[in-house]
């Protein structure tokens, strides 16, 4: 499944079976792991973004996702959430590619998990710009520990672009 297929999906509490809310980022470790969903909140000058911890998450799927209660709601000072896919500060969406030996492979535009897997990111969407995508389509990068995520670029070793491969639907559990 790709993260950008959760933005926008609603969020459900299965106690009273309310509407609590919509996905709006989904927050992430540098371990490569989903940590939590960012919910949409009214105030947009308080530095504080209202999550629900992946370990609440009852289930998931094309319509929405299950929570367990409202009181699976917390909140979070934005600026230490480690790392977010669409939103914030640390995002990991449109942050370029680069190995360690220089060479930009492109931008991430997606990232995908399996849900079999639970809340482990398996691969990166990388774009190479509008034309290349439009002939030659986006690639693929399977993650890997060598990988690390910093402020203007992710990391990756040296032998990912042999790695590359092209983009289909896939892990789409």
């Amino acid at each position: 499944m790709r993260l950008q297929d959760l933005i926008g999906l609603a969020v459900f509490e299965v106690e009273e079976g309310n509407e609590i809310g919509k996905i709006v980022d989904i927050l992430l470790d540098s371990n490569w792991n989903i940590t939590g969903i960012e919910l949409e909140s009214k105030s947009f000058f308080g530095g504080h973004v209202k999550f629900v911890a992946w370990k609440d998450i009852v289930a998931y799927g094309e319509d929405a996702v299950m929570i367990r209660s409202k009181e699976s709601i917390d909140k979070a000072d934005a600026d230490h959430i480690p790392c977010t896919f669409l939103l914030g500060k640390n995002k990991l969406k449109d942050l370029k590619v680069l190995t360690t030996t220089g060479t930009i492979l492109g931008r991430i535009s997606d990232v995908y998990f399996d849900q079999k897997l639970g809340n482990t990111i398996g691969a990166l969407e990388i774009s190479d710009g509008l034309v290349t995508d439009l002939i030659e389509g986006r690639k693929w990068l399977p993650c890997s520990d060598e990988m690390s995520i910093g402020e203007n670029a992710l990391m990756v070793p040296a032998m990912s672009e042999e790695r590359l491969q092209k983009a289909i639907n896939i892990v789409n559990g």
